[in-house]
């Protein structure tokens, strides 16, 4: 796994952004303590963009596709309008409606578990902002799924566009590298939006639809 950014460059932005709630501290801290996959957690640095761009967007209606154990969305639900709403959805239940039942947002949470190919079309909404964050082979469909859905200068957040690290070799192996790259590449010629990729955590994509 390649370093992306120097884990001192990442310490310092750690130390200098505004800290978690107690409990965004306590989903955190259960995540590493109880999940074989702790590293899928969003993260300090990252939750808080997240939350910093929704208080931007100020949105009515947020998906979010990967749940894991609810970190991102909550982070993300701090932005809503009084009336907004997100819906998240995973295909397992990893208990993130525990939280989310504990939150200031638990009225704003809809959990949707399954198939997220089957879900996004029942829900007729328009969005403010979608987060991308579940299988890397599902990446390019689930985009194609919520981009007509998405409003005129919405924004799609999509995580683990660096993928380790492992995009940027020159033999690229493995499905979900490949997957990660051939996404990338999609969306580098896709006239419908433009983009910026940030080296953040694992990387982040931003992409406002024209």
């Amino acid at each position: 796994m390649t370093e992306l950014v120097h884990s001192k460059a990442e310490k310092y932005a750690d130390d200098f952004t505004t800290a978690d709630g107690d409990l965004l501290l306590e989903v955190a801290d259960h995540t590493i303590k109880n999940h074989s996959m702790p590293h899928m957690l969003s993260g300090h640095v990252q939750g808080r963009l997240l939350s910093m761009l929704s208080c931007l967007v100020k949105p009515e209606r947020i998906l979010e596709i990967g749940t894991f154990t609810g970190y991102s969305a909550l982070c993300l639900a701090e932005g809503l309008q009084d009336k907004g709403v997100l819906h998240t959805i995973d295909i397992r239940d990893e208990g993130a409606a525990v939280f989310f039942d504990r939150s200031a947002f638990k009225n704003k949470i809809v959990l949707h578990i399954g198939d997220a190919n089957k879900i996004i079309p029942e829900l007729t909404e328009s969005w403010d902002i979608v987060f991308i964050d579940a299988d890397k082979t599902g990446y390019l469909n689930y985009y194609e799924l919520i981009l007509p859905q998405l409003k005129i200068n919405g924004l799609i957040i999509v995580d683990n566009v660096l993928f380790h690290g492992d995009v940027l070799e020159d033999n690229i192996t493995g499905k979900n590298a490949k997957a990660i790259h051939a996404f990338n590449e999609h969306i580098k010629n896709d006239k419908r939006v433009e983009q910026v990729l940030l080296t953040v955590r694992d990387g982040l994509l931003l992409l406002r639809k024209i």
